[in-house]
């Protein structure tokens, strides 16, 4: 072989002509594949669009339960990294709990927001926001349960010793003999 020259130098000797010279549009010599089904002619373009608006409300709702379940995840990791951290108060188990705390909060302020790609008239988003914001107050619930195992949280009697008045005398002792 000469340098320069590959195999296909003279012309291409394995071609597919892909062109279609029949006269019809669609050849009926072929048969469909199974599970095709010709368009029917008379189909207009308002039934192709309605059908993609059903299609695109279905996924919008199928989306929205996923963003109103994606709480549970965080609430699983949350709950196993709280109780990695232990029950006594240093640096890093005030920060897991500060976290525990701070994104549910930061989530039920912008449940607006979380769900606002999902809106569309046909679709109902009062269930996914319910379930969103009970799962984030069950990570609330959660955090505030570590402040209190930490004994972070004022529960006791004795964590308001500072605040109460001093107790009134109820018996006074005087009398006897006096001793000189």
């Amino acid at each position: 072989m000469d340098k320069g020259k590959g195999v296909m130098g003279a012309g291409r000797r394995w071609a597919v002509d892909l062109t279609d010279n029949s006269a019809s549009p669609y050849s009926r010599d072929v048969p469909d594949p199974p599970g095709f089904s010709r368009a029917s002619p008379d189909q207009d373009d308002s039934t192709v669009s309605r059908q993609k608006k059903e299609a695109e409300s279905t996924w919008k709702a199928q989306k929205a339960w996923e963003v109103a379940q994606a709480p549970f995840k965080n609430l699983l990791m949350m709950g196993f990294m709280m109780w990695m951290a232990g029950s006594t108060v240093h640096l890093f188990s005030i920060g897991i709990t500060f976290s525990a705390l701070w994104q549910p909060i930061s989530a039920l302020q912008g449940v607006g927001k979380v769900f606002e790609p999902y809106k569309d008239s046909k679709v109902d988003l009062l269930g996914p926001k319910l379930l969103f914001i009970a799962l984030n107050l069950g990570g609330l619930a959660l955090g505030v349960w570590k402040l209190n195992t930490l004994g972070l949280l004022p529960t006791h009697a004795s964590d308001w010793v500072s605040s109460l008045p001093p107790a009134q005398e109820v018996e006074y002792s005087g009398g006897g003999i006096p001793l000189y």
